[in-house]
């Protein structure tokens, strides 16, 4: 006699399914087919069929040009992710910028927006609403229009609880804002979307994570902007910490008595290293030049060998490295991500930094460790953050297809 919880246990015999299908066909080298799915799986091919017929309904799946057969036979029909099927917005605040962007299912880059500007002297709602009116210029472009968005993820620097609420960002001067109760009330088009908030270097270590395909598992991220902060990746997991508040890089002393930070502390590495201790080094602050116009600047002296700005910049490495060093001995990762501002400063920064942990880590002369550019670079926590919302569908492609049916 069947139980009052079989049916419970086959729905979630049914998800576990239609997620399987769904990351056998997005982990393929080649649109496999059904029968392959069916042989890799060990589900019968009637089932994959049927999982297949929903997942194609639902705009997850589609069939392309049959894959090509060795043998005998006709040719099976592919199946690859749907790019016209549900996308994920990705949102990000900064200091000095917002960001958003659309990702589709396929993990392609759809439309991306920046809108630059000083954020420190806004009220967090002043801040939100142009993020949401930037949102919205995204979600009406033509490449994004059509597709059905599933849901929002914004990237925040600062330490944000799992409700979404912004303890501190000490340098955006936010405390305890309640983020999605924000945009809700103030009626934007992102109040109709399921919306996550996280930190920014998290989301960006994600995006990186994903992006390398398994090439890379455990690693340091290092989100460098005017505050710097890091995603920590072991075996493939965000490491979050007790509270999900891991990764402040930036609060770390490189000298106890050194300058005062916004945080309250004294001498933390975003005072040697953040980017506007690099422009002031450098000679590019206060000249009127917005940041963008700054790094630029910045980057193309470099390049031309100005001795101010590449003392500068073998500065902030050292106190990078430093710091990174400590974080190399303490968790033994073998790779450094620079993101960020960090990514096209990478040619100057890497050996420093590299320099650095090798004098400084007790395992280096055994396993020396690599500093290498972010490969998303600048963009890497709004794709992110757009990324995890088309891996969640991707993953647990049972809600999505239930949204579909009602």
């Amino acid at each position: 006699m069947r139980t009052p919880e079989s049916p419970l246990r086959q729905a979630g015999l049914r998800e576990h399914h239609l997620g399987l299908v769904v990351r056998q066909v997005a982990a393929a080298g080649r649109p496999p087919s059904r029968a392959e799915i069916a042989a890799t799986t060990g589900l019968t091919r009637a089932t994959v069929s049927a999982l297949v017929d929903e997942l194609i309904g639902g705009r997850l799946l589609t069939e392309v040009d049959p894959v090509p057969r060795v043998g005998a036979g006709r040719p099976a029909t592919g199946l690859a992710l749907a790019a016209h099927g549900p996308a994920g917005l990705g949102l990000e605040i900064n200091v000095d910028y917002l960001a958003a962007c659309v990702v589709d299912l396929t993990g392609a880059v759809r439309h991306r927006a920046v809108h630059r500007a000083d954020q420190r002297p806004e009220t967090p709602e002043t801040v939100l609403t142009r993020l949401a009116e930037l949102a919205g210029t995204v979600l009406t472009a033509p490449e994004v229009a059509e597709l059905p968005i599933a849901g929002a993820a914004l990237a925040v620097p600062g330490l944000v609880t799992s409700e979404g609420v912004v303890r501190l960002a000490p340098n955006l001067g936010w405390q305890d804002v309640a983020v999605p109760a924000a945009l809700a009330a103030a009626g934007t088009p992102l109040a109709d979307l399921p919306l996550t908030v996280d930190n920014e270097a998290n989301l960006a270590a994600l995006g990186e994570l994903h992006a390398r395909n398994g090439e890379l598992t455990t690693f340091v991220y290092v989100s460098g902007e005017i505050g710097i902060g890091a995603g920590i990746v072991v075996d493939g997991q965000l490491f979050r910490g007790a509270r999900g508040w891991s990764g402040e890089l930036g609060h770390l002393a490189v000298r106890p008595d050194g300058p005062t930070c916004r945080c309250g502390a004294r001498g933390c590495l975003e005072q040697y290293a953040g980017q506007e201790a690099i422009l002031r080094s450098a000679g590019l602050a206060d000249q009127g030049l917005t940041a963008a116009e700054a790094l630029r600047q910045l980057a193309g002296r470099a390049y031309d060998g100005q001795p101010q700005v590449r003392r500068a910049l073998a500065a902030a490495a050292g106190a990078l490295g430093v710091v990174l060093a400590g974080v190399v001995n303490l968790l033994d990762v073998q790779t450094v991500l620079l993101g960020g501002i960090y990514a096209p400063l990478a040619p100057w920064l890497s050996p420093v930094v590299e320099a650095e942990i090798g004098r400084r880590v007790l395992t280096a002369g055994w396993s020396p460790v690599t500093v290498q550019p972010s490969v998303l670079g600048p963009e890497a926590a709004a794709t992110g953050a757009a990324g995890a919302v088309v891996r969640a569908v991707r993953d647990h492609p049972a809600p999505w297809l239930s949204l579909g049916a009602r």
